[in-house]
């Protein structure tokens, strides 16, 4: 007799819990499927009914992982807040949240790092859709008159790399007592009142020198 639906799907919101423990307990080396059903009670055998594959759990863990802050950047885009406005409160909503995880566990945290390096092609969905989402804030900052002579995707490029510390948990990590609201305020600030395609002369030299 085939299990219900619904018994399937309390059994695989419990096993995404399994592995949550597993990672914040003991890193990404102890999230076998071995492991894993062990956590649970169970025989690989059987956690396989809920899972076809180790990929498609952490591919689960990963949607459980990034859906508050997917969450967060929707309601951000949704919002009616000017875009310089917005754009602050499109990275620093996530990061206040994930500085949260990293001050309630900062080993926890860094178990999660490691697990999405070694995971990276299960979670770049979501690193497209913040691209996605920010192309949207850009696109009305340029309405406003913000980024001239910069294209949607050379904006996104230049932006990431000015903010990434505020949304990449890797980097984020290694500085987080360095990261705070206030800078990250400024940050945007200077994206907003200097980002454009104009050559201001940083770069006007016909090689590089020393001073």
């Amino acid at each position: 007799m085939a299990r219900p639906q619904a018994d399937i799907e309390a059994g695989r919101v419990a096993l995404i819990g399994h592995v949550v423990d597993l990672i914040e307990e003991r890193g990404s080396a102890a999230v076998t499927m071995t492991e894993i059903a062990a956590r649970a009670g169970m025989s690989p055998a059987n956690l396989y009914r809920y899972y076809d594959s180790k990929e498609a759990l952490i591919e689960a863990v990963a949607e459980h992982w990034f859906r508050p802050k997917v969450e967060i950047m929707e309601a951000v885009i949704a919002s009616d807040l000017p875009p310089r406005r917005k754009m602050f409160e499109f990275y620093a909503r996530r990061f206040t949240r994930m500085k949260a995880e990293w001050e309630r566990d900062p080993v926890a945290f860094a178990n999660y790092v490691e697990l999405g390096k070694e995971n990276f092609e299960l979670v770049r969905s979501y690193v497209d859709l913040g691209d996605h989402y920010l192309a949207m804030i850009i696109g009305e900052a340029m309405a406003d008159g913000h980024f001239a002579g910069l294209d949607v995707d050379e904006a996104i490029s230049l932006i990431n790399q000015m903010t990434g510390a505020y949304v990449n948990i890797g980097a984020m990590e290694l500085i987080m007592p360095k990261l705070s609201e206030d800078k990250l305020a400024r940050i945007v600030d200077a994206v907003f009142d200097g980002l454009s395609g104009a050559d201001r002369g940083a770069k006007g030299v016909s090689a590089l020198r020393a001073a």
